[in-house]
């Protein structure tokens, strides 16, 4: 085996057809931040992200997208950002992970959703549901089982739609919208909700909301951005940014207008979107990994994705492990942990409501 390393930009269409049917042999890979049209965009923005081809002979048996950082530290393309991490690759096909890094340049390779069956796995890597909406038989038999398994949200979420429509007026759903307008709304939103939750405001960030934007305008048939929105009586309510391979929807961002949060906005709109996703062809809907009420709510099924790291033996690697993986266990025990997960998210909150508070 050896290993060629390119920018996103320099792959050829040969590369990226390889890249592309290696995904779909493989539904673990059935993700759109895994395919080539994500790491390329983002390699437009980035200029530390690169591409591993593994040859075995004549054929790609595998492609490794990562971002190198000071010191050989590896990460995923857009870290921070994404629900689907790790290589494409043929199955079994023996690549050894110390070998790749060695070959990349890269002392560690550190990940937070790295998807199964991956050779960058580290032995004592740490794996988290990831909840989704799963469509293969329908819409119909979602909403079937919402009924039977979260009958009490599904019949508020209905009623409180019915109210809305009597207080304010129509509701109206727009699905896969190409228009630029709602999704500076949509962001506009989210924005305010990370400041409100003590959070950091990703869209501080240019690169991001130039991704955004890039990926918005992307449309084919194995990967594209979609934007859906809600309105009532013609006013945007809620909506949501995510992008597709063919047949699943990743859930990235989504956001309501608080004026309207009595009604249970987030709600409506996602019985909305996953009624709409399931018409064009959509059979999961990956919500990505984290406790938040309205996943547990919504789910019906659940992937699994780890957390961990893969290291050579090297200085770089050992102060890595100091600077990163106490924190991490930290943070997994508080994520893990019910009361110390409400605490601390209600200190991010109180945080929040003091920084809004402030002037400027």
């Amino acid at each position: 085996m050896h290993v060629t390393l390119a920018r996103p930009s320099e792959l050829g269409e040969p590369e990226v057809s390889r890249w592309r049917a290696l995904q779909e042999a493989d539904a673990a890979f059935d993700n759109p931040f895994l395919s080539p049209e994500f790491t390329i965009t983002v390699g437009e923005l980035r200029d530390m992200v690169w591409v591993a081809a593994v040859h075995d002979g004549p054929d790609i048996v595998g492609f490794f997208p990562f971002e190198r950082h000071p010191l050989g530290i590896g990460r995923p393309v857009a870290a921070g950002l994404t629900d689907a991490q790790g290589m494409i690759h043929v199955k079994d096909a023996g690549i050894d992970p110390h070998w790749l890094l060695k070959q990349c340049g890269l002392a560690v390779y550190e990940y937070d959703h790295l998807v199964s069956g991956q050779p960058m796995e580290a032995a004592r890597s740490e794996s988290y549901p990831s909840p989704i909406i799963d469509l293969r038989e329908g819409y119909d038999h979602y909403s079937g089982f919402l009924r039977e398994h979260s009958g009490k949200t599904y019949k508020t979420t209905l009623a409180k739609s019915r109210k809305l429509q009597r207080d304010i007026g129509e509701v109206r759903h727009d699905y896969a919208t190409p228009d630029l307008e709602p999704l500076r709304t949509l962001l506009g939103w989210k924005t305010d909700q990370y400041r409100r939750t003590g959070r950091t405001d990703r869209f501080a960030h240019q690169w991001i909301v130039e991704l955004v934007e890039r990926l918005h305008a992307t449309r084919t048939d194995s990967f594209a951005g979609v934007l859906d929105m809600v309105y009532v009586d013609g006013t945007p309510m809620a909506g949501h940014f995510g992008i597709r391979t063919r047949t699943t929807l990743a859930g990235w961002f989504p956001a309501y207008d608080t004026a309207f949060a009595k009604y249970s906005p987030g709600l409506i709109h996602h019985l909305a979107m996953a009624e709409k996703a399931a018409a064009s062809g959509i059979q999961v809907i990956d919500m990505g990994r984290g406790h938040k009420e309205y996943k547990e709510k919504l789910k019906n099924g659940e992937l699994a994705v780890t957390e961990g790291r893969i290291a050579r033996r090297s200085p770089s690697a050992g102060l890595h492990w100091m600077m990163r993986v106490p924190a991490r266990k930290a943070r997994a025990t508080v994520l893990a942990n019910p009361l110390l997960h409400k605490t601390a998210d209600r200190a991010l909150k109180t945080y929040g409501r003091l920084r809004a508070a402030l002037p400027g």
